[in-house]
């Protein structure tokens, strides 16, 4: 196919993207919240051996994370063992001591999981992070693979790829198999902040698939520790919530007192085992970037095996020995605040300015505890249509893992691109876009 016909199809696509309402909102533009989430049409293409590997790896850390939640909530084990410093848990910001002494149906706390992953020089797999609250881009990946399907149907002909189509079934499995204990047609619903989210559209999303209902806090009351859902005919039971809002703004009783977004009463039926909620409250403690230095050290803990998925090397600020080598490396390092997301407040040292290297070298000083530093990986690049032609452009991916019973992992995941030449920046918020990805088998 020449180039011509290759844009003429992404116009196709972008229009696609824009007439389904495929958005994200960006915050920080007064001038276009709305986004089209930019689509390269260039497909990233994993073989069945690099899939196994990661889907192996990405089950084997989602069974590590929910044991190390239940663990630091409950018994302790791995501080009394000297694994991890109960201080570094529990003072992290995302701890949330109301669920001490909780364990919720199957063990299970991350139900849904992100799991950030880049290809070094060496051609190897290694976890960048994890994301174990609300991770987004799901949405993404099945509408990508359906755009493609619909603008290149060509493309894959006679070619062997996974299908991403389940992914709507496998989530309602593993969310009804998490029910209360003796509900046995559990009610489902998926629980958005609004309309004004920045990932409304996939809250929509997840809804549809799952076949269940978009619920705002408002349309849920809490009567005698249950919860129900208001509706024209009266009020329903409503069992398992997957909810697409923080922790501190779930219930004004329990958290946020001025949160409008929640529901009066829901910690308190949670705790009492009336519903389920996914993920758990206080996931954010197993996948702050401080907590992710010490996933290699869980892993063997919990699980007695190797990561099949290593991690990118991390300096972790608040020990001596992690902030002299930071400081002294600033301009050679990435340097992230241990609580941020979506790109916000990196530093990548090689690209800094002297003047934004200073003001991050007093940021760590003051408050080292704060911040990690990793080496600049040189992520692998993959093929993308930019105005100059086709180009390589640094990408990652994120599988996305759900766990009810058992863990199941969407074969491929969210491939994102840096779009500017030489960026390593691939989060929508900052420019970066999305390619399909195809798994072969």
């Amino acid at each position: 196919m020449d180039t011509a016909s290759l844009r003429r199809r992404v116009r196709y696509a972008d229009q696609e993207l824009f007439n389904l309402g495929i958005t994200f909102t960006v915050y920080s533009d007064r001038d276009a919240i709305d986004r089209v989430l930019p689509f390269d049409v260039i497909p990233r293409i994993l073989t069945a051996t690099d899939w196994d590997r990661i889907r192996r790896g990405v089950e084997q850390r989602v069974a590590a994370i929910n044991l190390f939640l239940r663990d630091i909530y409950n018994d302790g084990h791995i501080f009394r063992d000297g694994v991890i410093p109960e201080e570094l848990v529990k003072r992290n910001p995302q701890y949330r001591k109301e669920m001490e002494g909780f364990v919720p149906p199957k063990g299970v706390y991350a139900h849904i999981a992100g799991i950030d992953i880049v290809r070094n020089d060496a051609g190897q797999f290694m976890v960048l992070e994890d994301n174990a609250r609300t991770p987004s881009g799901v949405s993404y990946v099945i509408e990508n693979r359906h755009l493609m399907m619909r603008a290149f149907p060509d493309l894959a002909e006679g070619v062997g790829i996974a299908d991403v189509d389940d992914y709507g079934r496998q989530l309602a499995k593993a969310l009804r198999a998490v029910a209360p204990e003796g509900v046995s047609d559990p009610t489902v619903v998926v629980m958005t902040p609004g309309v004004f989210n920045s990932a409304y559209f996939e809250h929509i999303f997840l809804a549809r698939e799952m076949g269940v209902p978009l619920v705002e806090g408002r349309d849920l009351v809490v009567e005698n520790d249950r919860v129900y859902k208001r509706t024209t005919s009266g009020l329903q039971p409503v069992h398992v919530i997957y909810r697409r809002i923080d922790d501190d703004f779930l219930d004004p009783r329990a958290f946020r007192k001025d949160s409008v977004l929640g529901v009066p009463g829901l910690f308190a039926a949670y705790r009492k085992g009336n519903v389920t909620l996914a993920n758990a409250v206080g996931t954010g403690a197993a996948d702050d970037k401080a907590i992710y230095a010490y996933m290699p050290r869980i892993i063997r803990y919990y699980l007695e095996q190797d990561p099949i998925l290593n991690n990118v090397e991390t300096h972790i600020c608040r020990e001596e020995e992690g902030l002299a080598y930071t400081l002294a490396n600033l301009e050679n390092l990435v340097t992230k605040p241990v609580g941020g997301s979506g790109g916000y407040g990196v530093v990548v040292g090689p690209h800094a300015s002297k003047k934004a290297l200073r003001e991050l070298r007093k940021q760590v000083t003051a408050d080292p505890a704060n911040f990690i530093s990793q080496p600049m990986i040189n992520l692998s690049v993959a093929p993308t249509l930019t105005r100059q032609g086709v180009e390589p452009r640094h990408v990652d991916l994120r599988p996305f893992a759900v766990t009810g019973d058992s863990t199941w992992v969407l074969p491929g995941g969210l491939t994102r691109v840096a779009l500017k030449r030489g960026s390593l920046v691939v989060n929508s918020s900052q420019g970066g876009g999305s390619k399909d990805t195809w798994v072969l088998v």
